[in-house]
């Protein structure tokens, strides 16, 4: 099956899709500091944050489509100096993270204002690590 990627804006993406894809357990098994209860207001204030970045950086994080259906978000955001990589899939999306984090970083490659991209990987209960992918 030919998976086509693709990245959109956040504000594309309809709220419900988002509560239910951010509410699923098995994503906050990942991320634990995800501890707030998503609702529309939920979504509406994450939404305008990552928009924040891409007013004040020119870049964000995305809404992640294959072939159209939205999968999950991720993309690149300013810390600092550093620009951070962050990926966050629906369950049934997890096994498309390298292809998705291959085209990503392609995208960084080419953008002449990214030198390196810092990723934290999910945690595990028995690791937790973080990678710094340089290119120059």
């Amino acid at each position: 099956m030919r998976h086509e990627i693709k990245f959109t804006r956040l504000p594309k993406i309809g709220p419900t899709e988002i509560i239910a894809h951010m509410s699923d357990p098995r994503v906050a098994k990942h991320m634990p500091l995800l501890t707030l209860e998503w609702d529309e207001a939920a979504v509406t204030k994450f939404v305008a944050k990552k928009e924040e970045c891409w007013s004040r950086d020119g870049l964000g994080h995305w809404a992640i489509l294959i072939n159209d259906k939205y999968v999950g978000w991720g993309g690149f955001q300013r810390e600092g100096e550093e620009w951070d990589y962050g990926l966050v899939l629906k369950p049934n999306s997890f096994g498309l993270g390298t292809r998705i984090s291959r085209k990503a970083i392609e995208f960084a490659v080419a953008d002449e204002r990214i030198p390196y991209v810092t990723w934290t990987p999910p945690e595990t209960p028995t690791a937790t690590r973080a990678v710094v992918i340089h290119w120059l």
